[in-house]
C-alpha cells in the first residue's frame, strides 16, 4: 500500500500523503471521477485523492462533494471539512470533523525560487536569509501560502499582502502566519513536514474571528 505519510492530528482531524503508483481503474473502483476532467495524469491525481478521503474517514460521503466557484471542493451540510492537493504522482488530504483545514504539498522547485517576488512581503525575505537552503525555503513560504488559501476557501486572495508569514521555528517545524482581508486579521499556527523530495504544509484552526 503505498501511503507515504499519515498523521492523526487529533481525534478529530487526520492528513495523509499517498504516492501514486496505481492505474486509474484501481482507484475507481471505489471512487467517482468529475467528467469535467480529461488529462490522464489529472484524472490519475483527482481519483487518488478522493480515494483519500474516505481512508481517513471510513463514512466520508466523497458522492456528496459540490465544486464552489471559487473551484474549492465542499460538502454542502459541512459534515466534514477537508482540502486536498497533488504534486507530480503524489496527493495529499486532510480531514477534520469540526476545523477549517488547508493543506499542500510541492516538491522544492528553482521556478518558485523565480516566482517569489509575487507572493512574499518585502518584510516576509528575512526567512530566505536565515533558512538555509534557498530553494527548500522559498517553496516551504509557498506551500505555507497555498495552504492558508485553501483554508480560507472563498477565493479572491492577494498572497503577498493577505496571506502573511510573521515566523518561523525549525525546531517545532512551525509557522506563525495571520490572514488578513476586509478587517478580518486571523492567526494561523501553520505545521510543517520537510520529507524526502517534498515539503508538506497543513493549517487547522476551530473557528474564523
Amino acid at each position: 500500500m503505498p501511503l507515504f505519510y499519515q498523521q492523526n492530528i487529533n481525534q478529530n482531524t487526520r492528513l495523509a500523503i499517498w504516492h501514486i503508483t496505481e492505474p486509474l481503474s484501481f482507484f475507481l473502483t471505489k471512487v467517482p471521477i468529475q467528467k469535467t476532467i480529461t488529462h490522464p495524469h489529472k484524472q490519475l491525481q483527482h481519483a487518488a485523492g478522493r480515494y483519500l478521503l474516505p481512508y481517513l474517514f471510513e463514512d466520508f460521503p466523497y458522492d456528496e462533494i459540490l465544486i464552489a466557484s471559487t473551484r474549492k471542493p465542499y460538502l454542502p451540510d459541512e459534515q466534514y471539512h477537508f482540502s486536498i492537493s497533488h504534486c507530480g504522482d503524489y496527493v495529499a488530504a486532510i480531514v477534520s470533523k469540526n476545523e477549517r483545514v488547508g493543506i499542500d504539498i510541492e516538491k522544492p522547485q528553482q521556478k518558485i525560487v523565480n516566482i517569489s517576488t509575487k507572493f512574499l512581503h518585502k518584510e516576509e525575505y528575512q526567512f530566505l536569509r536565515y533558512g538555509g537552503d534557498l530553494m527548500a525555503t522559498t517553496t516551504l513560504l509557498w506551500n505555507a501560502k497555498e495552504a492558508m488559501f485553501k483554508w480560507w476557501g472563498l477565493g479572491k486572495i492577494d498572497f503577498k499582502t493577505m496571506l502573511r508569514i510573521e515566523q518561523m521555528d525549525a525546531s517545532s517545524q512551525t509557522l506563525k502566519g495571520c490572514f488578513r482581508k476586509n478587517g478580518i486579521q486571523q492567526p494561523l499556527e501553520l505545521h510543517y513536514e520537510l520529507l524526502p523530495d517534498l515539503c508538506l504544509v497543513w493549517v487547522n484552526t476551530p473557528t474564523l474571528v
